[in-house]
């Protein structure tokens, strides 16, 4: 089988002005815009069709649920209207959406519409709550009387100018006080053991705190009444209904601070591992300071669990009319303890007590999680008014050294000893330096005076460049 082998001659031509035709980028040209300046692009979610559909689905939506209860059915009640008119709206609101996008967009906006819902259906029974528990207290909190004074010389009938809920001040904010002071350390430390040291023992440990987190309060109290009143014979008083909340701040604190703490990025207990820290140095400069924010909220949910606790109190701090001061004898109150007293009791005075007792615990929780949030509230890495004052004046100082170790410059190769040398880098008259023989007895390698290669002594002056530079920032920082 012969191969047959093309010549040059045989291969078709290039034509000249493809080969050495230039390449370029043609650049369609556009047609010029008449304002002569660039349309800005819309970036918002929300459109004016969304709003239109929102507002035409309200419209119709309310529009048939009224027909259907004042003319096609025997419906009567609010909450009955509201809900259809709800499931009608989500109905009408996605037919009005599918007349402009395809079907993934419509699936889109009615999920949007459900999630958006149900935070605005939240937000309303919040601002309810609070709202009718101020509309029904308002009464009692107008008068100063009702901060100022408590209920050991009140009737239950007297009038709202006589009286008040100083007593159930006091105590609650010494039970949780206490109770704070005993549960945060416990619980930071725990959170820490169980993400630092992994183990069968920290499961368990885990496992426990976990089920503890839903351990009914009046199983708490029962326990501290048991244990604490009972059986060690401690009356009842503030401290022991501290110690109740404790049982039941304790487990969620662990828990919020457990999850905190494991978010910590791996690689800055790495990296301070790495430049020699410690363990627990590592966990101290690195690991909290890290996690101070979301400890922060960690407290505050266990505040907000402790704080409105009334059955362990029940139990154990007993319920006084007057104020007492010392937590740890005699009885004491609460806000949650007046607030369910007083809203059983028939007179109408007392339940605008009550109401106005619930208003002040809200306000209360309120004051106490603003102060947490200014404590610990900054993030990793954001200083505080003082830090950041202190660290400018430590910049300042760097630079007047680095200014001065510009100005006086030091020839590292020159070996001869300083004149201005300071006079606690010199070694005394009649003491001999720890580098140099004494003056009656001879180096071992040479006469005095001498070092083993026979040259001169250089004195007290600095031997190498790197001793003339440390000479140099001690004096610097002595300055």
């Amino acid at each position: 089988m012969s191969t047959e082998t093309l010549s040059p001659a045989a291969a078709t031509p290039v034509p000249e002005t493809t080969r050495d035709r230039v390449r370029s980028t043609t650049i369609p040209a556009t047609a010029p815009d008449a304002a002569g300046t660039e349309v800005r692009r819309r970036t918002a979610t929300v459109r004016h069709t969304d709003l239109y559909a929102g507002f035409g689905a309200t419209v119709a939506a309310l529009s048939l649920v009224a027909l259907i209860y004042t003319q096609l059915a025997p419906f009567d009640g609010v909450l009955g209207f509201v809900v259809l008119a709800y499931v009608a709206f989500i109905g009408f609101y996605a037919l009005l959406v599918s007349l402009d996008e395809d079907g993934p967009a419509v699936r889109d906006r009615v999920v949007g519409a459900l999630v958006h819902s149900v935070g605005f259906l939240l937000l309303a029974v919040l601002l309810l709550v609070i709202g009718y528990t101020l509309a029904r207290g308002w009464k009692a909190m107008v008068h100063l009387n009702f901060f100022t004074e408590d209920m050991s010389v009140t009737s239950p009938l007297a009038a709202l100018d006589e009286g008040g809920v100083l007593h159930a001040i006091v105590g609650t904010l010494e039970q949780i006080t206490l109770a704070l002071t005993m549960t945060v350390p416990l619980a930071v430390i725990c959170a820490v053991f169980l993400n630092e040291i992994p183990g069968r023992f920290s499961r368990m440990v885990r496992t426990i705190a976990e089920a503890m987190t839903a351990l009914p309060s009046i199983v708490a109290g029962l326990f501290v009444y048991a244990t604490v009143i009972l059986s060690l014979g401690y009356d009842r008083s503030g401290f022991a209904a501290s110690l109740a909340i404790s049982v039941m701040m304790l487990p969620i604190i662990i828990r919020a601070s457990d999850v905190v703490i494991r978010l910590v990025p791996g690689n800055l207990r790495e990296a301070a591992l790495a430049l020699g820290a410690s363990q627990w140095r590592t966990v101290w400069h690195v690991v909290l300071p890290t996690a101070r924010s979301g400890l922060t909220t960690a407290v505050i949910l266990g505040t907000a669990r402790g704080v409105g606790e009334t059955s362990p109190v029940l139990l154990t701090a007993g319920g006084a009319d007057a104020v007492n001061f010392n937590p740890f004898k005699d009885w004491q109150n609460s806000l949650p303890l007046v607030t369910y007293k007083s809203v059983a009791q028939p007179s109408e005075n007392m339940v605008a007590r009550g109401f106005g007792t619930a208003a002040t615990l809200m306000l209360l929780v309120l004051l106490l999680f603003i102060l947490a949030r200014l404590v610990g509230g900054r993030g990793p890495g954001q200083l505080s008014r003082g830090q950041q004052r202190r660290r400018v004046r430590q910049s300042a100082q760097d630079r007047a050294r680095y200014a001065r170790r510009e100005a006086s410059p030091v020839d590292i190769f020159d070996l001869s000893p300083a004149a201005d040398q300071p006079a606690a880098d010199q070694p005394a008259a009649d003491q001999p330096a720890a580098d140099q023989p004494a003056a009656d007895q001879p180096a071992a390698d040479g006469p005095a005076g001498a070092d083993p290669g026979g040259h001169a002594a250089a004195g007290p002056g600095p031997r190498t460049a790197h001793e003339a530079v440390s000479r140099n920032d001690s004096e610097d920082r002595n300055a």
